[in-house]
């Protein structure tokens, strides 16, 4: 048998792991354009209304919705909530973030179909450190998501318990 040799960890390559911004990284007032955007199906959909056991005929029934004003089912608005806030992840808070602590002003000012692209953007508006959490502080954060033609389809503000990098670094030295 052939043993591969293993690198020893003096001659390992350097590490990069894909990651959020940490607290003291976030800026205010900086808009974050997260891309790619996200198609929207038909699919997407009805797997996401039924899943979560939401029998609106908005988003199932063609037919009756047909006959509503806007004359074609819409998008779960919950779906498009969630996947606006999934779009910011990888940017902004993957492996960064301890907790979402809530959400407010959440609002949908024009629908969604199906085919429609969403994009999203996030704007932090407040930051602070804890006051009860050393090595954490508080994001406020207004997300935005918008059509292929730029109209905004969903804006939510989300509050967030984020580490700093130091604090962070020093709890993974212990774990």
């Amino acid at each position: 048998m052939t043993q591969i040799p293993v690198p020893s960890p003096a001659h390992a390559p350097p590490l990069i792991e894909q990651r959020g911004l940490y607290f003291d990284e976030l800026d205010l007032d900086v808009t974050y354009a997260h891309r790619p955007g996200r198609t929207v199906t038909e699919t997407d959909n009805v797997l996401f209304t039924t899943i979560t056991m939401n029998t609106q005929p908005l988003h199932l029934d063609a037919a009756w919705s047909a006959q509503q004003p806007l004359g074609q089912r819409l998008i779960n608005s919950m779906f498009t909530l969630a996947t606006m806030v999934g779009q910011s992840v990888t940017q902004l808070t993957q492996g960064t973030i301890i907790a979402q602590l809530g959400m407010t002003d959440v609002s949908f000012p024009h629908p969604l179909f199906h085919g429609d692209t969403l994009y999203t953007e996030t704007v932090v508006l407040e930051k602070r450190l804890s006051a009860t959490r050393p090595g954490q502080g508080i994001a406020v954060m207004k997300h935005t998501g918008r059509n292929q033609h730029m109209v905004a389809v969903a804006v939510a503000t989300r509050s967030a318990l984020m580490w700093t990098e130091d604090a962070h670094k020093a709890s993974r030295r212990f774990s």
